[in-house]
C-alpha cells in the first residue's frame, strides 16, 4: 500500500491501474424488494452480485438507513473476492445508495472514482433484479420492457395483505399516499 501512495503522489497514477472494479446498483428506486449491488472486474470481465434485503427498506430499518451499512458489507465480501496483489482502481455508480461505500473505499486507501456506469455491468445488475423479481411471482411479461412504478403498485394491490411485505414501507410516499392507494385498488 506504501508503493501505491508513492506512485501516485509521484503522478504515475495512468501507468498503476492493471485492473478496475465497477460497482453498480438496481432496485433503489423501484417499489418492491431491496437493492441488487453487482461488481465486474476488469480486464477479466468477472461478476459478483449480492443483495441488499428489502428489510433494509423498511422501519425501523429505513429510518436508520441500514441500507447504507449493508452496501458496505457487500463491497466487504467484494474486496475479499476481487482484490489481489494487483494496483485496483475503483468506479462506482454515482447513486446514492453507493454514497456510502465510496467514502468506505477511499478510507480504505483506494483510488475511487463516481462515474455514471453503463453497458455490461449496468445489464448485468438489470438482469439480477429482474431475475430477482422472477423468484418472487413476477414474470417478465408483467414487469414488460422496462419497470415501472405503476407495474409494481398494481401487481402489490392484487394481493397487498401478503406482498406488502416486500414493498419498501419505508418510504414516506408509501405511508403517506401509495399504501391507502394499494388496498384501495385492491377492492375493484
Amino acid at each position: 500500500m506504501l508503493f501505491i501512495r508513492l506512485v501516485l503522489t509521484m503522478g504515475l497514477e495512468p501507468f498503476l491501474w492493471q485492473r478496475e472494479i465497477l460497482i453498480d446498483d438496481s432496485g433503489w428506486g423501484d417499489l418492491i424488494l431491496g437493492v441488487v449491488i453487482g461488481a465486474l472486474i476488469l480486464p477479466d470481465h468477472k461478476y459478483m452480485e449480492r443483495r441488499i434485503s428489502v428489510s433494509s427498506f423498511q422501519p425501523p430499518h429505513f429510518k436508520n438507513k441500514k441500507y447504507l451499512d449493508d452496501a458496505i458489507q457487500i463491497v466487504q465480501e467484494i474486496i475479499d473476492v476481487m482484490v489481489d496483489n494487483k494496483p485496483v482502481r475503483f468506479k462506482v455508480c454515482s447513486g446514492y445508495v453507493l454514497s456510502s461505500v465510496r467514502r468506505y473505499l477511499r478510507d480504505l486507501g483506494f483510488h475511487v472514482e463516481e462515474v455514471e456506469i453503463t453497458g455490461e455491468l449496468q445489464e448485468l445488475v438489470e438482469e439480477s433484479y429482474i431475475k430477482w423479481c422472477k423468484e418472487i411471482g413476477i414474470s417478465t411479461e408483467i414487469q414488460g420492457n422496462k419497470r415501472s412504478f405503476w407495474t409494481f403498485l398494481e401487481w402489490v394491490a392484487k394481493d397487498p395483505k401478503n406482498r406488502e411485505r416486500i414493498v419498501k414501507t419505508g418510504w414516506k410516499s408509501w405511508r403517506q399516499k401509495w399504501r391507502a392507494k394499494v388496498y384501495e385498488m385492491s377492492k375493484t
